[in-house]
């Protein structure tokens, strides 16, 4: 078995340009660019603090694929298109992971595939301790 897995969320996107939401190798799990998308819906239409909470709840369903969640997360990066959005943008991270404390990157950029997204969100964990749920478990 290869030590590289990948999770689908179902985004549109991920068929037609051909990636994976996340992907495991080793003892690190990379979650690529994450909306609040859910199938074709977006939630949070022009609610910054909104779109934060559903994307990262998105990207913490996809390393829940591998048995683990925020308090496995070393690292995150919020992509946003306004300044002025930074401070809800913080809040919404801070209710995920402010017991957690991951390296965290916040940039702003110029916007993304759909004008609606206003925030985008990335993260890695480590696996750690945490069994791996392919894995067979001890018969002994």
């Amino acid at each position: 078995m290869s030590d590289v897995r990948r999770v689908q969320s179902g985004s549109p996107w991920e068929e037609a340009f051909g990636f994976a939401r996340a992907v495991a190798a080793g003892d690190r799990v990379v979650v690529g660019g994450t909306t609040s998308f859910k199938g074709m819906v977006l939630y949070g239409e022009g609610d910054p603090y909104e779109q934060t909470r559903v994307a990262i709840a998105n990207a913490l369903d996809a390393i829940g694929e591998f048995g683990i969640g925020a308090e496995s997360v070393i690292r995150t990066r919020l992509f946003l298109t306004h300044a002025r959005d930074v401070d809800e943008v913080g809040r919404a991270h801070q209710e995920f992971f402010g017991s957690v404390r991951p390296v965290t990157t916040m940039a702003v950029v110029t916007g993304f595939v759909d004008p609606r997204i206003l925030v985008e969100v990335e993260l890695e964990a480590f696996l750690g301790g945490a069994r791996d749920p392919y894995e067979e478990p001890d018969q002994s």
